[in-house]
């Protein structure tokens, strides 16, 4: 009889957990809401132009790693699993042979660069223009 119990409890208790993790993961901000000015507190700046390009100084993408300049072009990306995030395409600066590096999405006036996901947030941005 307990048996039945517990699994009836489980059974309720699974599906409002998956809608909570869903609607945390769902695109909250939308595309064209992203293209700005943003800033970090320790100098790094990104520009994410509404035509698709980008240009960034003096931000740091990993932990450890000191500032660089790069440039390219940014598409939105929306995994549907995981965190919303811009996936920088990498065609000028000083990431030597990376091609890309992602830059997450928090909201339409924050992003941030986190190169381990169980790690720290290697350098936050806001939205300044």
């Amino acid at each position: 009889m307990m048996r039945t119990r517990a699994g009836g409890r489980w059974f309720v208790a699974m599906p409002a957990a998956c809608a909570a993790l869903v609607s945390g993961c769902s695109g909250a901000v939308a595309p064209e809401a992203l293209p700005g000015v943003y800033r970090s507190d320790d100098g790094g700046r990104i520009e994410l132009s509404a035509e698709g390009t980008f240009a960034a100084t003096g931000v740091t993408t990993s932990e450890g790693a000191g500032p660089v300049d790069f440039s390219g072009s940014w598409e939105y990306e929306d995994p549907g699993t995981s965190n919303d995030f811009v996936y920088l395409g990498v065609e000028d600066g000083g990431l030597g042979m990376t091609g890309g590096v992602q830059l997450y999405v928090e909201d339409r006036d924050t992003l941030y660069f986190q190169s381990d996901p169980d790690g720290p947030v290697t350098q936050e941005l806001h939205r300044t223009g």
